[in-house]
């Protein structure tokens, strides 16, 4: 007997994973499920759906499952809960350490999991604790740096790349946050005044447009998308 599809909005869908999950799930989160084809996209008037039973097979088939598969590799005594896998990118890149770019930066949250106070099955003894000094060899854009201070811990970092310090440093100064904030609505009303000067938001509306009709006439859809993760199109056959 063929399941009655129950159908919602992106907003509602966000709000069903969420409370599915525990945790936070955006509407961007939803968006690029369907955007990869993870879940099927239905059309309706000027909004797009997704199936609640969509949704649920997807995470039910994805919690959990790489923390099994890592494990079959590496072992039972791999310490899963510096994965962070429950953290969302906002999370990870939180407050200064969004500022700028960096290959390779490990997140602040397993910074915090070595210098912080809390004991576990994995982590037996405290290292570190408030008016020590931390000392980074190779500090790359200050991470740890900045989890210090967050601890009250002194930190120095070196790092061969005058430019890493840069980044560092910028994390790391007090900043008089009413000017900090008055600059930035300077810099972005000469911003908004240029780009109406030389009309680049119709040049990018034009742009995208053609863009879209492009991308639609000349790459996959999400429905080819959602095809071949679901096994209805051999993706090998059609690539070759």
């Amino acid at each position: 007997m063929q399941r009655t599809k129950q159908l919602l909005t992106i907003k509602e869908a966000s709000h069903w994973a969420s409370d599915f999950l525990k945790r936070a799930v955006s509407e961007s989160n939803i968006s690029y499920l369907i955007q990869y084809g993870k879940v099927k996209k239905y059309n309706g008037g000027n909004s797009i759906f997704v199936d609640v039973g969509d949704l649920k097979n997807y995470y039910d088939s994805y919690q959990g499952q790489r923390e099994i598969s890592w494990k079959k590799r590496l072992g039972n005594d791999l310490n899963w809960a510096l994965s962070f896998d429950n953290l969302r990118e906002k999370d990870t890149t939180k407050h200064v350490h969004r500022l700028h770019p960096y290959k390779g930066k490990f997140i602040p949250q397993l910074v915090e999991y070595f210098i912080d106070s809390h004991i576990d099955d994995f982590k037996k003894d405290v290292y570190f604790k408030s008016g020590d000094i931390i000392l980074d060899p190779f500090s790359g854009s200050g991470t740890t740096l900045v989890q210090a201070h967050e601890m009250s811990m002194h930190s120095i970092g070196i790092d061969i790349s005058h430019f890493n310090c840069m980044i560092t440093e910028t994390k790391l100064l007090d900043y008089d946050l009413t000017t900090l904030e008055n600059e930035v609505n300077k810099i972005r009303q000469v911003i908004v005044d240029y780009e109406a000067d030389r009309k680049i938001a119709a040049f990018e509306n034009e742009l995208l447009t053609s863009m879209a009709d492009f991308n639609n006439k000349y790459f996959p859809s999400p429905e080819f998308k959602y095809k071949v993760q679901r096994g209805q199109i051999d993706e090998n056959k059609y690539s070759v």
